[in-house]
């Protein structure tokens, strides 16, 4: 029998979960993200996942995290200090592709050097230039991000200025041919200071999280997720955590997949505060062919095709009092719920409601209350800030004596921008209490709430709703409507991209043979989806019954969708990848790109053969050292080639060589 820990940290909660032989789930447990160290809410779930199973630690052989780490980061613009090496680029070149904000003003040097497009050099290395860098920067950064001119035709250049930084200067140095193979050397640049950014905190919580289960009496070796979906080492995520980003919502498709054994499928993951809709295509997940776009950022990270949504069941109620008839609406800011703050401050928070409950007229905060974060971090606040914060101090208050006046409102939005300070109000989580789809808090409270935000007036006078139950309902008839909206948007983009079309496009020639085919009025048709959905997400039964009747198709509401992101942590395969080209260097001669040297053929197909050959043995030693089984190779060709003079002519071919495989485990017969 072999046992594998799945663990996954969302903005919430932290998922624990352990699957026998890969194929049971015996037992998940549940944890308050920590996100002043995640590793904290890591330890706390995997107690309990342990305590819930009644096994010993010690047969666990396989450990796996998901996290949303590096994805913050780059979103709050976090990490560590970096300098750039842009080499054989001109410097008007730092303007393209975002480089200029990824750096931030971190140190940059453009230095002479690179490759042409057939991977001869262009210019010699001026290495007396990075000498001088290096002493001026080269210990105030965390880490070098190197990027040369064609370097994925010819990495020579950065292997070199890599190896003087490392024999100076002990700091981690990213190569842009590591992380990808295709051109676009800014775009490459990009990739690569993000992910010196990133080394230290990857490494940091990989740390942590090791220590703390090995503090459980958990040895196995540790796994992260990819936004692929696959797994990596703990070891090559220290050194490639760009990677990682995107992790949680790819393991979400992997673990729908396990779950439900899909080929295809819409997957639709409501968390706290978002609803992450992803394809799965062939049983695997649908890759963004552009790359990883994440904090404004388009990278060259391979990760799954996925559409964020502001939506969740932490998300905040809006009341619509402007119309004649009102209504609510939901998100984007998540805002913990009444029913789970009241669980903290039960006398601050009845005691409020029951007040807002009996005036005869409401005042505008009413109803909602304000909640100091961790302490600490307060530097740099003005005196408004700072006055508005200490009215809170560590206690839950209500949000009516924390505003005194409008220019509160403005510092409060700024403690709360910091993570200072976080508001509670009305969410769906609240209008599930009282709907009775859930009581995992105090139901009571959440039915106060919602009591007191159905006394709103709307333009007409009347009140927003006649009770707590039928806002309820509305709440999360929203809810509803807004994920389908959602569903429906990620089904167009991916019909679209089918067709060769942008969504607005298609939805026109949609409309338009729709009005034409089944024409009832002035453009009257019907919106719907032909393939399953499967739900995931705590909440997921709450809602998304009514999400598949109002789309007509399949829910699929698998057994433990809850943890379905660590699920998909642990059952995923490791997997390496890697690509490169064949070009025509003149007539009769074909150079293919290898890394170690480029080679020259008098054939493209011996060239290509070649370049199979090498990127084989690469990623067979990539996954070699890694204790692997069921080891799988797949090589495709993507050839281009034009017409001439009647002739089919080679023009260029792309090679991608992919391995997978399973981490080898330890059986234990107990």
């Amino acid at each position: 029998m072999t046992l594998a820990l799945g663990v996954d940290t969302g903005g919430t909660y932290t998922d624990a979960v352990l699957i026998r032989d890969e194929a049971e789930v015996i037992a998940s447990a549940k944890a308050l993200t920590t996100r002043h160290d995640l590793a904290e809410g890591i330890a706390a779930a995997v107690r309990a996942v342990l305590q819930a199973s009644g096994r010993d630690p010690s047969q666990i052989s396989l450990a796996s995290l998901s996290t949303t780490l590096a994805t913050n980061a780059l979103v709050e613009g976090q990490g560590g200090r970096v300098a750039l090496i842009y080499i054989g680029f001109a410097a008007e070149d730092l303007a393209r592709h975002g480089l200029e904000e990824a750096l931030k003003g971190d140190p940059v040097l453009v230095m002479a050097g690179g490759h042409s497009h057939s991977g001869e050099e262009a210019a010699p290395l001026d290495l007396q230039a990075l000498d001088a860098f290096l002493y001026d920067h080269g210990t105030s950064v965390s880490g070098f991000a190197i990027a040369s001119l064609f370097a994925t035709r010819n990495p020579a250049h950065e292997q070199v200025v890599a190896a003087h930084i490392r024999k100076v200067v002990d700091r981690p140095v990213t190569c842009s041919h590591h992380l990808s193979a295709k051109l676009n050397g800014p775009k490459r640049a990009v990739t690569a200071v993000l992910n010196a950014r990133l080394i230290g905190m990857i490494d940091g919580l990989i740390n942590r999280a090791e220590t703390c289960l090995q503090a459980l009496g958990v040895m196995a070796p540790m796994m992260v997720v990819r936004g692929d979906g696959a797994l990596m080492r703990g070891a090559e995520a220290r050194r490639r955590p760009i990677e990682t980003i995107l992790s949680g919502p790819a393991a979400s498709v992997v673990g729908a997949r396990w779950l439900t054994g899909c080929e295809t499928a819409l997957v639709s993951d409501i968390g706290g505060t978002t609803t992450d809709v992803a394809l799965i295509r062939g049983g695997r997940p649908a890759i963004d062919p552009a790359g990883a776009t994440v904090g404004g950022f388009n990278t060259m990270v391979e990760a799954v095709a996925m559409r964020t949504t502001g939506l969740g069941g932490d998300s905040q109620v809006h009341a619509v009092t402007s119309g004649l008839q009102g209504g609510v609406t939901l998100g984007p800011r998540r805002v913990l719920p009444i029913a789970l703050v009241a669980k903290a401050a039960p006398d601050v928070v009845h005691g409020a409601l029951d007040r807002a409950l009996n005036v005869p007229l409401l005042g505008e905060y009413d109803g909602m209350f304000a909640k100091a974060a961790l302490a600490g971090g307060v530097d740099g606040l003005t005196a408004r800030e700072m006055a508005v914060f200490d009215r809170i101090d560590a206690d839950v208050v209500p949000l009516g004596r924390v505003l005194r006046t409008r220019l509160d409102q403005s510092a409060l939005q700024k403690l709360i921008a910091r993570g200072l300070v976080q508001i509670a109000s009305v969410t769906p989580s609240d209008a599930a209490h009282l709907l009775g789809r859930t009581s995992e808090w105090d139901g009571a409270a959440a039915e106060k709430a919602l009591a007191v935000m159905a006394r709103r007036r709307i333009g007409s006078g009347a009140r927003l709703a006649p009770d707590a139950e039928t806002l309820s309902q509305m709440i999360v008839d929203q809810l509803t409507r807004q994920t389908a909206q959602a569903l429906l948007e990620a089904a167009f983009a991916e019909e679209a991209a089918v067709f060769g079309q942008t969504p607005a496009e298609l939805a026109q020639h949609v409309l338009m043979q729709k009005g034409l085919s089944k024409h009832r009025g002035i453009l009257a048709f019907d919106a719907g989806l032909n393939v399953d959905v499967v739900g995931l997400g705590a909440s997921a039964a709450c809602y998304y019954p009514a999400v598949g009747r109002h789309l007509n198709c399949k829910m699929i509401l698998p057994e433990h969708a809850g943890v379905a992101n660590a699920i998909g942590a642990v059952v995923g395969r490791l997997t390496e990848r890697r690509s490169g080209t064949v070009s025509v260097l003149s007539e009769g001669v074909y150079r293919a790109h290898i890394a170690k040297r480029p080679q020259d053929f008098t054939s493209s197909e011996a060239a290509l053969a070649a370049l199979e050959t090498a990127l084989s043995l690469e990623v067979k030693a990539a996954l070699g050292g890694q204790g692997v089984s069921d080891v799988t190779i797949s090589p495709v060709r993507d050839i281009r080639t034009a017409e001439v003079e009647n002739q089919v002519v080679f023009v260029e071919g792309t090679v991608t060589v992919e391995a997978t495989a399973r981490p080898r485990v330890a059986s234990d017969a107990g």
